[in-house]
């Protein structure tokens, strides 16, 4: 079992997790939302996390041409909505984040609401980091729009791991 803190005041941030193999394959389609917040289901289920291999979230550069493409995640159910302006642009961000359940991160909170990096339901998770410790450091992003994936990416040079088995 693992649990997260924050690298800068070590506070614990979820409770003991399980890792899982992959990260899951998810539908963010209508036959599989909540039908009261009309969101995707979480990526990754409570009690468990998952590392994403993948560049994720801030910062965005463009894309390259298929044949140049190698190593970036393609179309799929977990792409970001992108925000007016940034069509065409793919995650240049961390690879290795932790995805968690975001009902399992209770202590953080959303730092910024609105503008172009929010939906009408919550954030497209496209504006970089924006959810802070208790302590108020940016330590992870929450994309939660109705209209993209449900998941909390723990980033992975502010937070870290601690293996209560190992």
């Amino acid at each position: 079992m693992t649990v997260f803190h924050c690298a800068k005041c070590a506070v614990g941030l979820t409770p003991d997790l399980q890792a899982l193999p992959a990260v899951p394959d998810v539908s963010v389609h209508d036959r599989a939302r909540d039908r009261k917040t009309a969101l995707a289901p979480s990526t990754v289920p409570r009690g468990h996390y998952a590392i994403d291999p993948e560049p994720w979230g801030a910062p965005f550069e463009p894309a390259r041409n298929p044949a140049g493409n190698e190593g970036k995640r393609g179309a799929g159910d977990r792409d970001l909505l992108m925000p007016p302006g940034m069509e065409g642009l793919v995650a240049a961000g961390p690879a290795g984040s932790a995805i968690v359940h975001p009902d399992d991160v209770r202590t953080l909170h959303v730092t910024a609401a609105g503008g172009s990096h929010w939906g009408c339901c919550g954030p497209l998770g496209t504006g970089g980091r924006n959810m802070a410790c208790t302590c108020g450091t940016l330590v992870a992003t929450l994309a939660a729009d109705c209209m993209g994936p449900h998941e909390l990416h723990l980033d992975p040079v502010r937070v870290y791991a601690f293996d209560a088995e190992g």
